[in-house]
C-alpha cells in the first residue's frame, strides 16, 4: 500500500507547516490567547485565504475537496503549533454535520459563509448527564406549527461562547437514551432565548454552557431529518475521533522534539542529561509510542470513509485507544524527563500536555474506547475475514 502524499498533498503540507513556523511560535499563541475571543481573528483570515476552511468541501461551495488524508495533514501541523482557533469545531464538527445531513439548498448557503471565515459554527452535542453517550440527549424539539422549539442545556459545547451559529441536538420523540428521535437543529448563537457561559478549558482553549429556553428553529434550520439525524452524529464523531488523532501525532512530535532538545542542553554533573543511558531508553519509549500513533492515526484517516459503520468505528475506536494510551505515556515521559520547569506556564511542554490530555477525554477516553472495541469482538472479526 503507498503511503506517499500526492504532489498536491505534499504542496499543502508544506504551506501549512510553514504557515505555522511563521505565524504559531509558543510566543505568538500566548499573544492570540489573550485577545478578546481567546484566538486571533487574523489567523482565521489566513486560514480562509489559504483555503483551510474549505478543505472538506466540494469545489462547488468554493471549497478544497480534501479527504481524510487532507484532514491529517491540516491536523497534525495544528498539533505541532497548539492552535486555539475554532477549526476543529466548526471545519470538523459542524460542518461535518453539513456535509452528511443538509440539504442542497442548506448547503448553498451555509457553507461558502464557511469558507470565507464568515460564520464560525459549533456543535452543542454533550449534555450535562450524557457522558460520553452521543445518543443521550435530554434536550426537546417540540412541534411549533410549521417550525420547531427547543429547550434544555448542553454542555462543553467548544468555542460555543465565539460562534455565530450552533448545531444542536435535540430529542424529537421517544426517551433519553434511545437511538432513534434525535435531530440536529440550526440555531444563531444570539437567537432569543439562548444563553450561553462562556470559559477556558485546561488546554487552553474556550468552550461555554449554552441553556435553551423555548428557542424557535424555522424549517429551513432543521438538519437532515428530525427524527434520524442519530447516524449523522455518529459519522461526525468518528470523522472528529480521525481528526483528532491526527492532531495528536503532531502533539506528540512536537513534545519529543522539545524534549530531546532539553536532553541535549541540560547539564547535571557537567554532562548533557541526554549522555545517560537510562534517559536515553526513556527517550527512546517515547519514540517508540510517537510511530504507534502515527501509525493508528494514518489508519483512521484511511477508515474514516468506509461506508460500513461498524467497520469504521471499530478502526476508530482502536486508533482512539492507542492514542490514550501514547498520551499519557508520553506526555508523562516528557513532563518528568524535563523536571520541575515543565510543570510552569511559562514553559510549552506542559501546555501540550494539557491538550493530548484534553484529546483523550474528547468523544470517549481509552478505556471507554477500549469496551467499545470489545463490544464489536474486536478489531477484526470473522465477517471482515469472510470478507477478504
Amino acid at each position: 500500500m503507498d503511503f506517499e502524499f500526492s504532489e498536491e498533498q505534499r504542496l499543502l503540507n508544506d504551506s501549512i507547516e510553514r504557515l505555522m513556523l511563521e505565524d504559531y511560535a509558543f510566543d505568538h499563541r500566548r499573544k492570540y490567547q489573550g485577545e478578546e475571543a481567546g484566538f486571533s481573528d487574523a489567523m482565521w483570515a489566513r486560514y480562509a485565504e489559504l483555503g483551510l476552511l474549505g478543505l472538506p468541501f466540494r469545489e462547488a461551495y468554493g471549497g478544497f475537496g480534501g479527504g481524510a488524508v487532507e484532514m491529517m495533514i491540516v491536523m497534525e501541523a495544528f498539533g505541532k503549533a497548539l492552535i486555539l482557533e475554532p477549526y476543529f469545531a466548526t471545519v470538523v464538527l459542524a460542518a461535518g454535520a453539513l456535509r452528511h445531513g443538509a440539504s442542497e439548498a442548506q448547503k448553498a448557503e451555509l457553507i461558502p459563509a464557511i469558507v470565507e471565515g464568515r460564520t464560525k459554527f459549533a456543535f452543542a452535542y454533550a449534555e450535562p448527564e450524557s457522558r460520553y453517550d452521543l445518543f443521550d440527549v435530554r434536550t426537546e424539539a417540540k412541534r411549533d406549527g410549521d417550525a420547531w422549539s427547543l429547550s434544555g442545556a448542553k454542555t462543553l459545547v467548544l468555542h460555543g461562547g465565539a460562534a455565530d451559529k450552533l448545531l444542536v441536538s435535540a430529542r424529537t420523540a421517544g426517551t433519553a437514551r434511545e437511538m432513534d428521535g434525535i435531530g440536529l437543529f440550526l440555531v444563531a448563537g444570539d437567537a432569543p432565548g439562548v444563553t450561553r457561559r462562556s470559559y477556558w478549558t485546561q488546554d487552553g482553549l474556550r468552550a461555554a454552557e449554552v441553556t435553551l429556553e423555548r428557542v424557535r428553529v424555522e424549517p429551513f434550520g432543521v438538519i437532515g431529518d428530525p427524527f434520524g439525524g442519530f447516524p449523522i452524529i455518529s459519522r461526525v464523531a468518528d470523522e472528529a475521533v480521525a481528526a483528532l488523532c491526527a492532531e495528536a501525532v503532531g502533539c506528540f512530535a512536537r513534545m519529543q522534539t522539545i524534549t530531546l532538545d532539553y536532553l541535549r542542553t541540560r547539564q547535571q554533573f557537567g554532562a548533557a542529561i541526554g549522555s545517560f543511558q537510562v534517559l536515553q531508553h526513556r527517550a527512546v519509549d517515547m519514540f517508540v509510542e510517537l510511530e504507534q500513533s502515527r501509525s493508528m492515526a494514518i489508519y483512521a484517516a484511511m477508515m474514516v470513509a468506509d461506508g460500513n459503520p461498524a467497520k469504521r468505528s471499530r478502526a476508530i475506536s482502536a486508533a482512539k485507544v492507542q492514542i490514550g494510551h501514547s498520551a499519557k505515556a508520553i506526555g508523562q515521559q516528557s513532563i518528568q524527563l524535563h523536571g520541575g520547569v515543565g510543570m510552569t506556564m511559562e514553559y510549552s511542554i506542559g501546555h501540550y500536555f494539557k491538550r493530548v490530555t484534553m484529546i483523550d477525554t474528547l468523544f470517549g477516553d481509552a478505556d471507554h474506547h477500549l469496551r467499545r472495541l470489545a463490544s464489536f469482538g474486536g478489531l477484526i472479526n470473522e465477517d471482515d475475514e469472510q470478507s477478504m
